[in-house]
């Protein structure tokens, strides 16, 4: 390896130029993060029950929701609101169609 010398004020450009890339990241600088999985869950309603009526449930119990059909439901990843969708069918599996993305809320 050679031996580089730097002056200050070629520093001070560097570190510069160093702020501004992570300023505006890139798609290329995202690539170290691709292969982190993530938890993606989609909540199509919620009931709330009391134990002694869950432990009642049987075979074919029917749970009622509180979304009406052709509601929006919501998609979280990591357990954050992150969009809605739609529930569609792909061949024979279940999948979504995100329309609409919640924007996070920075704190």
């Amino acid at each position: 390896m050679a031996d580089e010398s730097l002056t200050f004020s070629e520093l001070d450009k560097s570190s510069d130029e160093g702020t501004k890339e992570t300023e505006n990241p890139t798609i290329n600088d995202l690539e170290a993060f691709y292969g982190v999985p993530v938890d993606v869950t989609a909540v199509l309603g919620k009931a709330t029950m009391p134990v002694s009526s869950l432990l009642k449930l049987g075979r074919g119990a029917v749970i009622e929701l509180d979304r009406k059909v052709g509601e929006s439901i919501d998609i979280y990843v990591n357990n954050r609101l992150v969009a809605r969708g739609e529930v569609v069918v792909v061949e024979d599996r279940l999948g979504i169609t995100m329309t609409e993305i919640i924007k996070a809320e920075r704190t």
